[in-house]
C-alpha cells in the first residue's frame, strides 16, 4: 500500500521549483489556445521542467499537465497546472498559483499550492490535514449566508461561452443578493487554497478540469470543507461542477445554486427582454 506522506516533499520541492522560475522569470512569448484563452512560454517551460524531475524521482508515477498532456501511468499520475492564473501573471497581478496533485485511481492523495508572489505554500495529504507554510489550517466556521465571502470562478470564453455564462451570470446576480462578497480572483488553485485556510466562506466553480481542482480539493477536504457537486454528491474527477464550502454553509450555497438554475431557466422560457421589459 502506498504511503502518499512519503511523496509529499516530492511534490513540494517540485512546486517550489515552479515557484522560483515565476517569481524569477517572465512571461515570454504567448500562445492563444483559443478565444480569450492564452499560455505563455513559461507555462511550457515549467511543465517541462516539473515533468522532468518528477519522472527522474517517481519514474513509476505518470504525469498529466494542462499545457502538453499526459504520459505515463493513468492509474497514478501527477496532474500540473504550471501557472494556474496566466492572465494575472502576464498583467504582473499577484493572484495566480502553481497547483500540483497525486491522483490515484481518479482520487487526488496528495495536494500542493504555491502562491508565489504572496509568500504562501499549501499542502495536504490524503487522511494527514492541511497546512500553509507548515501551520494547520481549516476551513471558516461560518454558519450565516450573509456573512459569507464567496469566490466564483472565471466567466466562460470560447465555444458557447454566452450558452455557459447564463449560469455563471445567475448564479453571480444571486450570491450578490445573499452573502457578505463575492470576489472573482481568476486562479481556481487560489480560491481552493483560501478556502481551506479559511479566508474565504466558499469557492464555486462552475467546471472541474484537473489541473485546477486536484490539488485544491485535497486542501480543502483535509482542512474540514465540504466539496461536492452540483447534486449535493461527494465531488470526484467526472463531476461536472466543483462547490468548495465551510461545513456550516453547505445548504445554504446548493439553495443559491438550486435558485440560480431555476432563474436562469426562467430567462430562457422568457426569450430575449425586450427595450420596454428593461425599462419596466
Amino acid at each position: 500500500m502506498t504511503d502518499y506522506r512519503d511523496l509529499l516533499p516530492v511534490a513540494v520541492e517540485a512546486v517550489r521549483r515552479a515557484a522560483e522560475a515565476m517569481r524569477h522569470g517572465s512571461a515570454g512569448k504567448l500562445t492563444a489556445k483559443g478565444d480569450r484563452d492564452l499560455a505563455s512560454e513559461l507555462d511550457y517551460g515549467i511543465e517541462s521542467d516539473v515533468r522532468a524531475f518528477l519522472a527522474a524521482e517517481t519514474p513509476e508515477i505518470g504525469f498529466l499537465g494542462e499545457e502538453e498532456g499526459s504520459t505515463g501511468s493513468a492509474v497514478m499520475r501527477w496532474v500540473l497546472d504550471p501557472i494556474d492564473g496566466t492572465a494575472n501573471f502576464v498583467r504582473g497581478l499577484p493572484m495566480c498559483a502553481v497547483s500540483l496533485a497525486l491522483v490515484h485511481q481518479a482520487e487526488a492523495v496528495v495536494g500542493v499550492i504555491a502562491l508565489p508572489f504572496l509568500g504562501s505554500l499549501y499542502s495536504a495529504v490524503k487522511g494527514g490535514g492541511a497546512h500553509a507554510n507548515g501551520r494547520e489550517i481549516r476551513a471558516s466556521s461560518t454558519s450565516r449566508l450573509n456573512d459569507a465571502i464567496v469566490a466564483i470562478g472565471d466567466y466562460a470564453v470560447g465555444l458557447d461561452a454566452e450558452a455557459r455564462n447564463r449560469l455563471r451570470l445567475a448564479l453571480t446576480a444571486q450570491l450578490a443578493a445573499e452573502v457578505q462578497r463575492v470576489r472573482m480572483t481568476g486562479s481556481a488553485a487560489l480560491d481552493l487554497a483560501w478556502l481551506a485556510e479559511g479566508r474565504l466562506d466558499a469557492a464555486l466553480t462552475l467546471s472541474n478540469h484537473a489541473w485546477d481542482m486536484a490539488a485544491g480539493v485535497v486542501l480543502a477536504r483535509e482542512a474540514g470543507a465540504a466539496v461536492i457537486d452540483q447534486n449535493g454528491a461527494a465531488h470526484d474527477l467526472d463531476s461536472t461542477v466543483t462547490l468548495a464550502v465551510a461545513p456550516s454553509l453547505v445548504e445554504a450555497v446548493l439553495g443559491v445554486y438550486r435558485k440560480s438554475v431555476s432563474a436562469m431557466e426562467k430567462r430562457q422560457e422568457a426569450g430575449p427582454p425586450t427595450f420596454a421589459g428593461l425599462l419596466a
